[in-house]
């Protein structure tokens, strides 16, 4: 239980309380829960979307917006913010770039970046909403938080000491992909729109993977709360403009 309350804990808002100093193989396990986490906020958004019911669909969608930040505390978009100051203000350069990813500050570029994120994020989702269901409120945040695990189960870890250590050193890597194909499979009842989901987040993932290993040579805390950001706006941008 302790896992899934880390993972609860990491991942969104919710006023969860730990029962004790985690180890750090229940900090590993946690990543096991992380679909799942995604999961219960996507089904928390469509409560939502529910609960709007006739709301016009510009204010529905940016009330949806509002909660989805709302409930991941923003933590995603704060790296994101890291990530994209890093990036271009170190000029390829690995470790300027890991020592820009540190500053807690957000320059010109984070701003740009973020306010381009949500906006794709607003649109696709008012395109979403006219087009009838929207299982892409289930989908996105499913699929963005299952690739955290994937991440770091195929990426080194290369910050020493950060928050993604523990995670790094003690996955369950038996377990998670069975973990992960189980999740894979049941989105699969969503039918193509979930394959469409699948392949546009799985190929943003090997894309930035592959930019973070030949920059970085592996990926941070910052960068795997970008990933999470980026690959929801591919699966929202990816259905929303196939309909």
């Amino acid at each position: 239980m302790t896992p899934l309350l880390i993972a609860l804990q990491f991942l969104t808002r919710l006023p969860v309380r730990l029962p004790g100093m985690p180890e750090p193989q229940q900090i590993g396990r946690s990543l096991l829960f992380y679909p799942l986490v995604g999961l219960l906020l996507g089904l928390a958004l469509l409560a939502l979307e529910w609960v709007l019911g006739d709301t016009s669909t510009l204010l529905e969608a940016a009330l949806l917006l509002a909660a989805w930040v709302a409930l991941s505390g923003g933590l995603h978009l704060d790296g994101l913010a890291d990530t994209a100051d890093a990036w271009v203000g170190g000029y390829g350069d690995r470790e300027r770039t890991l020592a820009i990813m540190k500053d807690p500050r957000s320059g010109p570029i984070a701003v740009v970046v973020l306010v381009l994120v949500l906006l794709l994020k607003f649109a696709a989702l008012v395109a979403l909403l006219e087009q009838g269901p929207i299982a892409a409120l289930l989908l996105a945040p499913w699929l963005a938080r299952a690739l955290l695990p994937l991440l770091f189960m195929t990426t080194p870890y290369v910050r020493a000491g950060g928050l993604g250590q523990a995670l790094a050193e003690h996955l369950p890597r038996r377990e998670l992909p069975w973990v992960l194909g189980a999740h894979a499979l049941l989105g699969l009842v969503f039918g193509w729109v979930a394959l469409v989901a699948l392949v546009a987040a799985l190929a943003l993932f090997a894309g930035w993977r592959r930019g973070l290993l030949q920059r970085l040579g592996g990926t941070t805390g910052d960068t795997a709360g970008a990933l999470v950001e980026l690959a929801e706006v591919a699966v929202l941008v990816a259905l929303a403009l196939l309909g």
